[in-house]
Formats: C-alpha cells, sequence, structure tokens
C-alpha cells in the first residue's frame, strides 16, 4: 500500500509539473521586438470573444501597443480588464495585464513610425489609446 502512494504521488508531481511548463511558455519581449504583429483576446458583453490583431513595438524591455478607435472601443468595453489572452511568436498567453500608457504615446508613435513603413499613412488615423502588456505574474510563472 505504501508503494502504491509514492508511486501515485510521484506521478501526481510529474504530471503537474509537466503542465504547467507545457500550458504557460515564458514572456520575452526582446524575442518579439523583430515581430510585427499580435493578436489579443476582449470579451464584449454583447460581441462576446473577438481577436484583435495590432502592431507591436518592444521600448525599455516591454511591449506596447498604440489602438485605433475600434480597438479601443472593445478594450473599453472588455468584459476581462484588465486581463486579455495574447497570441504572439506562435504562442498563446491566457492572462495578460493591459495597462493604457499615455505618457508612452510620442514614444510609441515614434517607433512605430520607425518600424513600419505604412504607418507613414496609419499615423493620421486616431489612435485614443497606447497600453503597455504584460504578462500576469500568477499566469506566466514568473
Amino acid at each position: 500500500m505504501q508503494a502504491l502512494t509514492v508511486v501515485a504521488l510521484t506521478l501526481g508531481m510529474a504530471i503537474g509539473g509537466c503542465s504547467s511548463d507545457a500550458t504557460v511558455p515564458s514572456w520575452d519581449p526582446a524575442a518579439f521586438q523583430a515581430l510585427r504583429t499580435l493578436q489579443f483576446l476582449t470579451v464584449g458583453p454583447e460581441e462576446g470573444p473577438h481577436w484583435s490583431t495590432v502592431w507591436l513595438v518592444v521600448l525599455d524591455g516591454a511591449v506596447y501597443v498604440r489602438l485605433g478607435t475600434r480597438a479601443a472601443d472593445r478594450m473599453r468595453q472588455n468584459t476581462t480588464t484588465p486581463h486579455v489572452a495574447v497570441r504572439i511568436g506562435g504562442r498563446e498567453y491566457p492572462r495578460v495585464r493591459t495597462e493604457s500608457q499615455p505618457a508612452m504615446a510620442g514614444r510609441v508613435a515614434a517607433a512605430m513610425a520607425d518600424k513600419y513603413g505604412f504607418d507613414l499613412i496609419v499615423r493620421h488615423f486616431e489612435h485614443p489609446l497606447t497600453m503597455r502588456l504584460t504578462p500576469d505574474p500568477a499566469a506566466a510563472g514568473s
């Protein structure tokens, strides 16, 4: 009986350890820097789940996005605020914190202009929300 308990505990720890590593990949802004887009999931009270695709920049080791009117409205109505799911670099991060960063709007806009040639046109549209994305420590395992 005691040997069976030891085997069960060992299997439980091994399975638990594997599942947490496999489901939550590490968040690495340096690796995201060369990527052009990410997707984030908002859940609207009437619309339900919606994935938005946006450009990203990495500044000072943090991921930033600049949202146009439609995406900003979705973010304001998001029922999971301040969290969203994020898809980036072929991975999905289920719980990422969004933080409005109005003081960074100018730096983010300049970085977008440097990174994306098409920003020559896009910068003239309204971008009411600049956000920093950071993984939730509980979800990221860091």
